[in-house]
C-alpha cells in the first residue's frame, strides 16, 4: 500500500490553506474530505447569511477572496474554494469520511469505512461545523414545541408568528435575532452577561487569540471566540436593538412543555427554540491517538512570536492541527495551514535523518 508523506483531513480554509504550503514543499499528500463538493462548513450555512453579514473571509494563499456583497455565503465561498482546487491543482479526494486514525509503527493509519490510508504524518483541519453542541437541561425532552440549532437554521420565515425563544450568548444569537425580531416575538438568554465592544481593533485582536491560545497550550479545550471578543451590533441589527431583542435574561432553571421556567418562577411560553449554543472541535476521529489532556483538550506547542502557529499536538509531534484554538478563524487558518507545512517538513527530514544514523550503525 502507498505511504504518504502526510495527509490532510477537511478542505475548508485551513485544510486548502496546508495543502497549499504542502504542495509548495513538495511533499506527497492528499487532502480527504467529507463533503460531496467544495466549500468546506460555508455550504451548509444559513441561506440569509450574506457575504456582507460574515466577519471576513480571508485570503487563500495566492489567492484574493471575494468581496463582499449582498449574495449568500453558501454561494459564494463555495465557488471560490472550488476555483481555487482546481487552479492550485490541489489533491483533494471526496466525499471520504474519516472515521478513526490509528498509530501502527512510525506510520498513521487513516480509515475510512473500507477504505484506508497509511501516512507518516497527519494534518487535521476538520473544524467544528459536523459537532453542534446542545446542553442538556431539566425537561429538554418534555418541551413539545420545535427545537432547531444554528448548524439547521431554517431561515426567518420559518418562525413568523411563532415566539421563539433564542439560547446562546454569541455572535450567531446576536445575528439571528436581528433576523428574527422585526417579523416575530423573541427572547434572549445567556448564561452570562453579554459583554458589548465599541471597537476591535489589532491590539484587541492579538490579546483574544493570546487568551485562546494559552488555554490550548496547557490542554484546556478551546473556549468560544465571543468569550474573548465581545460583541458588536452591526447596521442591520439596529431595529432589532430598537425593539428590545437584546434585553437579555438569565438562563431559564427547565424547560417544560410549552416554555421555560426560571428559578424565581418566571413562566414564558414559548412555540420554538433556537439553540445558538456553538459548536466542538470535530476530532473524535483522533481519539485512538490519546490526544487529549485529563482536562479534555488536545494540547499544542507553543511557537515563540505566533500565536496562530501553535498546530504540533505535544503528545504526537505527527500530528498538525489546524483551524483549532488560535487558528480557528479565517485568518488564523491559513496561516497555521503555513506553520503546519513546516512542521511536516521538519518531521519528515528528522526522521529520515534518524533512518540514515539508524543505517550508519
Amino acid at each position: 500500500m502507498e505511504i504518504f508523506d502526510s495527509l490532510v483531513i477537511g478542505a475548508g480554509q485551513a485544510g486548502l490553506a496546508a495543502s497549499y504550503f504542502l504542495r509548495e514543499r513538495r511533499i506527497e499528500h492528499l487532502v480527504l474530505d467529507a463533503n460531496p463538493g467544495p466549500g468546506g462548513a460555508w455550504q451548509h450555512r444559513w441561506s440569509s447569511l450574506s457575504m456582507a453579514d460574515v466577519h471576513g473571509v480571508a485570503d487563500l494563499p495566492s489567492s484574493s477572496a471575494p468581496d463582499g456583497s449582498a449574495l449568500a455565503a453558501n454561494v459564494v465561498v463555495p465557488d471560490y474554494f472550488g476555483g481555487y482546487e482546481r487552479d492550485q491543482h490541489l489533491p483533494v479526494v471526496r466525499p471520504v469520511r474519516v472515521d478513526r486514525v490509528e498509530s501502527e509503527g512510525d506510520l498513521l493509519v487513516v480509515r475510512a469505512g473500507a477504505r484506508t490510508w497509511r501516512t507518516r504524518t497527519l494534518v487535521n483541519a476538520t473544524g467544528t461545523w459536523t459537532r453542534p453542541f446542545v446542553p442538556w437541561y431539566p425537561g429538554i425532552a418534555d418541551f413539545i414545541g420545535e427545537q432547531v440549532h444554528t448548524a439547521n437554521y431554517p431561515g426567518a420565515e420559518h418562525f413568523r408568528g411563532k415566539r421563539v425563544l433564542v439560547v446562546g450568548g454569541g455572535a450567531s444569537a446576536v445575528q439571528l435575532l436581528g433576523e428574527l425580531a422585526p417579523i416575530t416575538d423573541t427572547l434572549w438568554v445567556t448564561r452570562r452577561p453579554p459583554v458589548w465592544r465599541d471597537e476591535f481593533d489589532a491590539a484587541a485582536g492579538l490579546a483574544a487569540v493570546t487568551a485562546v491560545e494559552e488555554r490550548v497550550r496547557r490542554g484546556l479545550p478551546p473556549a468560544s471566540v465571543v468569550s474573548v471578543t465581545g460583541l458588536a451590533l452591526r447596521p442591520q441589527e439596529q431595529e432589532a436593538a430598537r425593539l428590545g431583542a437584546y434585553d437579555r435574561l438569565p438562563m431559564f432553571e427547565r424547560l417544560e412543555a410549552g416554555g421555560a421556567r426560571w428559578a424565581d418562577g418566571r413562566v414564558e411560553p414559548v412555540d420554538a427554540i433556537l439553540w445558538a449554543t456553538g459548536f466542538r472541535p470535530a476530532v473524535d476521529h483522533l481519539a485512538p491517538l490519546g490526544l487529549r489532556t485529563p482536562e479534555g483538550g488536545i494540547a499544542l506547542v507553543p511557537v515563540r512570536g505566533n500565536v496562530q502557529g501553535a498546530t504540533t499536538s505535544v503528545v504526537d509531534p505527527r500530528v498538525q492541527l489546524v483551524g483549532y484554538g488560535p487558528s480557528a478563524s479565517t485568518i488564523g487558518a491559513s496561516r497555521a495551514g503555513r506553520q503546519a507545512a513546516l512542521a511536516v517538513s521538519r518531521h519528515l527530514a528528522s526522521a529520515a535523518a534518524e533512518d540514515l544514523t539508524g543505517l550508519g550503525a
